[in-house]
């Protein structure tokens, strides 16, 4: 795929911007990304082309993109245990119904644009169809409810060009790797905007002490935010109300904008939200619906607060456990005979209620920081009709929560 023309090592982490601002008492784990949490995957894939691209569409700009999450490599075969929450649901993220009938995924999490949600869709039948059907007949005796999320980036992006294919996702689970998430400009948050500057993808990762029968561990919680939300007035970096702090400085390039016919503050008040949490440590799919729901915590940190035609849809799984599809079945018992047979072939550790509190908190960390992690790592993006939306400035950011008083 295509690559922005501007490079993107001009940009920098939040932690690396702003490295006196208080972003939580836990540390991040060794990537601070998603990939912390062991066995989770992740690939992103994005598309960049200029309207010259498109005769037929001389408005066409195409800024957009797919990211991949793989739970684990053996999806298929092994389920983790899930939760999601609709904080509002202007939004989509198939497969939900089931999720929160079983507390299963079995599927990758896609998220892309909102035009392309069946692509992405089609995309993972495609890869279990090639990897999981009857080898002879080529027949699928199986059950698969793809889950795929999605935000709008029409300001930024020809959404109707609808070029995600699935080939792409299918491409996306072969090559997920446990790196870095790359963030920004990236994957399925190419196109996104939060809060009046342009965003996208973004993650973070927390480490919290365990004790597992008496010996001490750690476990990971990681995030991954595709991020397209607020309003410019209402962004905080960390304690510093930088919305207010920027309106007050009467920023001209918003003021270019609105002079085009573009009221950037109105045009960026709303969109949506996806947030993924991870964890390795050992939650059932009730304790992850506590879990998944602090992530509201983290949203309202940055400034969000879940106006109602924002899709903010979260999404929590636990890589602790491993579910099988099917159970190993004895000569005597038959596959149809099994559907009525109770079957118990594992035992299953369970964080204690009582001492979750560390894993709450490490939730609403890495969504906060995983949002100014795409805010921070995003850069100015032009889309259709010469529409161009900045990023950031990183120096202005710095200097404003200075005299601020740090934000610590």
């Amino acid at each position: 795929m295509s690559q922005p023309t501007s490079s993107i090592t001009s940009r920098a982490r939040v932690r690396d911007v702003l490295p006196t601002l208080f972003l939580g008492w836990r540390a991040p784990g060794n990537l601070n990304s998603l990939t912390d949490v062991p066995g989770v995957l992740v690939h992103t894939q994005s598309i960049h082309r200029p309207a010259k691209h498109n005769p037929n569409r001389p408005a066409s700009v195409i800024n957009t993109g797919v990211t991949t999450i793989l739970p684990r490599r053996d999806w298929f075969d092994n389920a983790c245990y899930s939760a999601i929450f609709s904080f509002n649901g202007s939004g989509e993220l198939t497969g939900s119904h089931w999720i929160n009938e079983t507390g299963l995924l079995n599927s990758p999490i896609v998220l892309t644009n909102s035009l392309s949600v069946g692509s992405a869709y089609n995309g993972i039948y495609q890869y279990a169809l090639r990897e999981y059907a009857d080898k002879e007949t080529g027949l699928a005796d199986w059950f698969l409810l793809p889950v795929v999320g999605e935000t709008y980036d029409g300001f930024m992006n020809d959404i109707g060009a609808m070029v995600i294919t699935p080939e792409m996702i299918v491409d996306g689970i072969d090559n997920a790797s446990d790196e870095r998430v790359r963030e920004g400009n990236t994957g399925g948050g190419t196109g996104m905007m939060t809060m009046g500057f342009k965003a996208g993808t973004g993650s973070a990762s927390r480490l919290v002490d365990a004790l597992v029968r008496g010996e001490k561990k750690q476990f990971v919680v990681g995030c991954l935010v595709q991020s397209n939300f607020g309003k410019a007035r209402d962004l905080r970096f960390g304690s510093v109300p930088l919305g207010r702090l920027f309106q007050k400085e009467n920023d001209t390039r918003l003021m270019e904008n609105q002079e085009q016919g573009l009221d950037m503050a109105e045009r960026k008040k709303d969109g949506s939200i996806i947030v993924v949490l991870a964890t390795d440590a050992p939650l059932h799919p009730t304790q992850l619906g506590r879990l998944v729901k602090r992530a509201t915590v983290g949203v309202a940190r940055t400034g969000g607060w879940g106006s109602n035609s924002s899709g903010d849809v979260f999404i929590a799984f636990s890589t602790a456990s491993k579910v099988p599809r099917e159970p190993l079945l004895p000569k005597d018992i038959t596959r149809n005979q099994a559907l009525f047979t109770a079957t118990v072939e594992q035992n299953v550790d369970v964080v204690q209620d009582t001492t979750i509190n560390g894993l709450f908190e490490a939730a609403a960390e890495t969504v906060e920081e995983s949002i100014l992690n795409a805010l921070c790592m995003a850069e100015s993006m032009e889309g259709p009709k010469g529409v161009t939306v900045d990023a950031i400035d990183l120096e202005r950011l710095k200097k404003a929560v200075a005299q601020y008083g740090g934000g610590g």
